[in-house]
């Protein structure tokens, strides 16, 4: 069975999980996410963990032996170079992971919400690419809401992606989430219609 693997994707705060939510509760689909492997990748006594700590000392973990996820951020929100390798020891458990959830899957769509897609050249998991969009002001106040950052925080980790025009410019279906959350599920409605997912879905 050819599987349909939409990669779903966009800005950090632009409202991938509102998406994935909808598709999930309306549609029945089958949602794998990066984010959860991520953090499974580092679970305590991991091989991944344990690089990260020789690396950056036992001050990365915390008092339960778990990762300290707010002092890494620090670290390579603000470092290119040390965010490139920590992303090269997380990607390649992430992508096995995926891979081994689309191979179990009797599903025919599965949606796979990939904020680092194109970053991490995960491209080839999937044969459809949704990018969810929105400005960058809008991430900026949607960040500093939602997780309580500062406005250079919020500004660092929206740099540290690649920006959503390019995205936009990669993407197959582009969903604008700069107005109502009506609007962007309507969207999300006509998509499906048109594209007639619907009448292939199991």
């Amino acid at each position: 069975m050819n599987k349909n693997l939409i990669g779903l994707t966009g800005g950090i705060a632009t409202g991938k999980s509102t998406v994935a939510n909808y598709l999930a509760k309306t549609y029945n689909l089958p949602i794998l996410d990066a984010d959860i492997y991520a953090r499974d990748a580092v679970f305590i006594g991991s091989p991944v963990l344990s690089q990260i700590t020789e690396k950056y000392g036992t001050e990365i973990i915390l008092s339960d032996g778990n990762l300290n996820r707010a002092k890494l951020g620090e670290i390579i929100f603000n470092q290119p170079e040390e965010r490139q390798w920590v992303e090269s020891v997380i990607h390649p458990y992430v992508r096995n992971r995926f891979s081994q959830a689309i191979n179990e899957s009797s599903a025919h769509t599965l949606i796979l919400v990939i904020p680092l897609l194109f970053e991490a050249n995960l491209e080839n998991l999937v044969n459809q690419i949704w990018v969810v969009s929105c400005s960058p002001q809008q991430q900026q106040q949607r960040l500093i809401e939602r997780n309580n950052f500062t406005t250079e925080q919020a500004v660092a980790r929206i740099n540290s992606q690649l920006s959503i025009t390019e995205k936009i410019a990669r993407a197959d279906v582009v969903l604008d989430n700069s107005a109502s959350l009506e609007s962007l599920l309507q969207q999300i409605d006509q998509i499906m219609l048109r594209d007639s997912i619907l009448l292939e879905l199991k």
